[in-house]
C-alpha cells in the first residue's frame, strides 16, 4: 500500500488564522521498511503524526493512500488501513491481555464486537508475532511498560492494517526494552511487509534499527534519508552536534566530549 505526502503542511486552525507547525514535506512511507521521525521538542513530531493519521486535518497539501486522499476514506475504512499506538499508556482495569488484543478487531466485528474464528485466529496471530503468549490472560494493569506497549502492538497487529503509526513507543522503557522494541518492529516492517512508523527521542537507537530517517526541526524542511545517506551529508550533525556533542559517521554514534 502505497502512502504519499504532497506538499504538506501541518498545524492548527484557530480563531485568529492557521498555525503552521511544518510545511513543505513531500515524502513516502514504503511497506516493508522501519521509518523514524526525528527531531527536538516542539519541532512537531506529534502533531504531523496526528496528521498522517487522519486524527486532525492538513493544513496545506495532501496525503494519499494508494492514490486517494485521507479525506475520501470513511473512519471504518481507515480503521481497516491505519493502526495507531499511542505514547499514553491506557488506564484500564479488569481487562485481560487477550481481550485488549481482540479490541484490534473491532472495524471487522460490527456493533455487538462478537469475534468469528478468523478473528480468533488473527488475535492469536498477533499474540504470536509479537511473541506474548505467556501475558494473554494476565490483566492489563499488572503489566510492566514494556509488556504494555507489546500488547498495544498486538492490538495493532489484529487490526490487519498494512499501515502502522507508533507515537514514542519507547518513552517509558528502559535500555534493553527499547532495544527490544525496535528490533521487534524491524522485525515485523520485514517479515509482514507493513509500513511502520515511529516518532521517537532514542537517536543513537534509531541510527542502528531504522531503514529510513525523517529529521524534522522547527527551521528548514523535512530532510529525508537513510541513516548513512544523512551521516554522509552532514545532516545528523547539523541537526543534533553541539558544543559537547561530536558525531561520529563512521560509526553513525554521538559521543559526548569532555574537556
Amino acid at each position: 500500500m502505497k502512502f504519499e505526502l504532497r506538499d504538506l503542511a501541518t498545524g492548527y486552525r484557530t480563531k485568529k488564522g492557521d498555525r503552521v507547525v511544518s510545511e513543505h514535506i513531500s515524502a513516502e512511507l514504503q511497506a516493508g521498511e522501519l521509518t523514524c521521525l526525528l527531531g527536538p521538542n516542539g519541532a512537531g513530531k506529534s502533531t504531523l503524526l496526528r496528521t498522517l493519521a487522519a486524527f486532525q486535518p492538513p493544513i496545506e497539501g495532501n496525503i494519499l493512500l494508494d492514490g486517494q486522499s485521507l479525506e475520501k476514506f470513511t473512519a471504518q475504512e481507515l480503521a481497516t488501513r491505519i493502526g495507531i499506538v499511542l505514547t499514553e499508556r491506557p488506564n484500564i482495569n479488569g481487562m485481560r491481555v487477550r481481550a485488549m488484543v481482540a479490541m484490534g478487531r473491532s472495524p471487522y466485528t460490527g456493533f455487538w464486537g462478537r469475534l468469528t474464528d478468523e478473528d480468533e485466529q488473527a488475535v492469536d496471530a498477533a499474540i504470536q508475532q509479537v511473541g506474548i503468549h505467556d501475558l494473554e490472560r494476565r490483566m492489563v494493569e499488572t503489566l510492566s511498560d514494556g509488556e504494555r506497549q507489546k500488547v498495544m502492538i498486538a492490538k495493532a497487529l489484529a487490526q490487519q492494517t498494512p499501515v502502522i503509526f507508533l507515537d514514542e513507543p519507547t518513552a517509558f522503557l528502559d535500555f534493553p526494552s527499547k532495544v527490544e522494541m525496535l528490533l521487534l518492529l524491524r522485525r515485523l516492517a520485514r517479515e509482514m511487509q507493513k509500513t511502520i512508523f515511529l516518532s521517537t527521542h532514542d537517536l543513537e537507537l534509531a541510527l542502528q534499527t531504522a531503514d529510513c530517517l525523517w529529521l524534522l526541526s522547527k527551521s528548514e524542511p523535512v530532510i529525508i534519508g537513510t541513516p548513512a545517506e544523512l551521516a554522509d551529508n552532514s545532516a545528523l550533525p547539523r541537526f543534533f552536534a553541539g558544543n559537547n556533542i561530536v558525531f561520529d559517521a563512521e560509526n553513525l554514534r554521538f559521543h559526548i566530549h569532555i574537556s
